[in-house]
């Protein structure tokens, strides 16, 4: 091959990034991607599943898992819509007091890495991702 395989490296990356951003959010027990979703349906909320998977780009069946498993860390409710066949999900108090807790720990991360790669190296990085 001529060149190193974009998806690889990005693969690479993410799970460096993911590592990073784990090890930033373990003092609040969740990780980076439960910290993401719960601050996702706190926008939505309250969001059905099918809604979240749509905001989250995931298919219905893996939301539905990753739900199931901050539920069972007592961080959101699962209950039933107006319509009765769709589950409807809200973040607890306990997940809120995760969310504000993390937040400055997120917010944190997110200065290491403007400082670590300079605010522009940064900008430029947003604006190449969010184009694929």
């Amino acid at each position: 091959m001529s060149s190193p395989c974009i998806c690889t490296t990005l693969r690479s990356a993410s799970r460096r990034m993911a590592a990073f951003y784990d090890e930033v959010m373990a003092p609040v027990g969740v990780n980076i991607a439960q910290f993401s979703l719960m601050r996702t349906i706190k926008r939505a909320e309250p969001v059905t599943l099918t809604e979240l998977g749509r905001l989250t780009e995931l298919d219905r069946s893996t939301i539905g898992r990753n739900v199931r498993v901050i539920e069972k860390l007592g961080l959101v409710t699962l209950g039933r819509g107006k319509d009765q066949r769709e589950a409807v999900v809200q973040i607890t108090e306990a997940g809120q007091k995760v969310l504000d807790d993390g937040a400055p720990l997120w917010d944190g991360a997110q200065q290491t890495l403007d400082e670590r790669l300079g605010a522009d190296t940064m900008r430029i990085l947003r604006t190449l991702l969010d184009s694929l």
